[in-house]
């Protein structure tokens, strides 16, 4: 992680051009500095297992046969099976990080598309009994996956870090009704699960060009530099508007929408699946109060222009979401891994953790480890049947 000029959008310290997919690497080193750490498992309340999945897989995406994808992963359910802590309670109390999509850890072999990308490692009979953490969860697979914030570029020190930041999002002038950054898709194929946002999000794209109240930042288009992927550019343009467009694109999710959060932008999302149903130790139940929710049917179809629905928004309205989103700021980051515990201070592994430990809990007592969540169904109608 190298620190960026950031252009003066960004203070001198504390931020890093941090890659999305560096969450394994983050979450392991503050691990090994956590507080309440303990080498007799029989005490633990939770059992982190140090490996790097995302990192491991990543070397495979192409050219490469399913057995080389697979073979550390199951070099290690191997090793698992014969350790002391993992017999106490078959692996129910561990837990991993990925710092990809649940999809690439979950590879149907037979053919056909999925047959062709990331490994089996959440297939294995072992890490079904573990919770995996990944930045992308399957809806389908709640009593394994647990979605958590995608890294964005602010790790900050010091709980003072954090605050004057937040002053500074709430000072932040916003001329821009709306703004979108990325790339389009159009894939052509809008109702696959993997690949759905494509169509929509090529429509988003298109409504935020046409307007004058939009900013935009288009990612990877031909004959320009891909800006993308500089912090300052992106924090520029998300600090200017009040509302950031969030539609699904490759996956359900978005490294974006924590971008967004960080600079006090009002999210706006086209699906459930890009945040109501995933982070849910993260941000909070009432979706309502900190973002604005388009069904992707209108946009698709056209009959939704998003500028009008966004003016529609009351000032009083967008001043308390706002709001709520810049104090959603601290437990969405990942404080630096070598700062110093700091009293006060609750970032986004203090969350997981903590969730981890009820969710074991909740896991040893027979009860549903999810709790009321599990029952929460109200989105299943914007899902695929599995």
């Amino acid at each position: 992680m190298v620190s960026p000029a950031g252009g003066g959008v960004l203070p001198a310290t504390g931020w890093y051009d941090t890659n999305q997919f560096t969450l394994e690497v983050i979450f392991h080193a503050r691990m090994r500095r956590y507080g309440c750490l303990t080498a007799d498992a029989s005490r633990a309340a939770a059992v982190y297992v140090p490996y790097y999945p995302g990192l491991d897989v990543g070397r495979y995406l192409w050219g490469f046969s399913n057995g080389v994808r697979d073979l550390l992963a199951e070099d290690l359910a191997e090793w698992l099976r014969g350790t002391p802590a993992w017999a106490a309670h078959g692996g129910r109390d561990h837990f991993l990080v990925g710092g990809r999509i649940a999809w690439d850890f979950r590879r149907e072999d037979g053919g056909g598309e999925g047959s062709q990308w990331g490994s089996r490692l959440l297939l294995l009979p072992e890490a079904m009994n573990m919770t995996a953490l990944v930045i992308e969860a399957s809806p389908w697979h709640r009593r394994t996956d647990v979605a958590v914030p995608y890294p964005t570029y602010f790790h900050p020190w010091r709980p003072s870090d954090v605050s004057s930041w937040q002053r500074d999002a709430r000072r932040a002038r916003r001329p821009w009704l709306f703004a979108f950054a990325g790339a389009g898709r159009g894939n052509g194929d809008d109702h696959d699960r993997h690949h759905g946002g494509g169509v929509v999000r090529d429509r988003v794209i298109a409504q935020c060009a046409r307007s004058r109240r939009c900013g935009l930042l288009r990612c990877g288009a031909r004959g320009r530099r891909d800006d993308c992927y500089d912090p300052g550019n992106v924090m520029r343009l998300f600090k200017s508007a009040a509302f950031c467009l969030q539609p699904r694109g490759d996956s359900y999710t978005r490294r974006s929408v924590f971008d967004a959060i960080l600079a006090g932008c009002v999210p706006v999302f086209f699906h459930p699946g890009s945040a109501y149903t995933q982070y849910r130790w993260h941000l909070p139940r009432d979706h309502a109060a900190y973002s604005v929710f388009v069904p992707e049917d209108g946009v698709r179809n056209g009959t939704v222009r998003l500028e009008d629905v966004l003016r529609r928004v009351s000032a009083a309205r967008v001043a308390a979401m706002r709001e709520q989103v810049i104090r959603m700021i601290p437990t969405v980051v990942y404080r630096d891994p070598r700062a110093p515990s700091a009293r006060g201070f609750t970032d986004a592994v203090d969350v997981a953790v903590d969730g981890v430990i009820e969710r074991v809990r909740r896991i040893k007592q027979g009860l549903p480890p999810g709790g009321d969540d599990d029952d929460d169904h109200r989105w299943d109608a914007y899902f695929d049947t599995q």
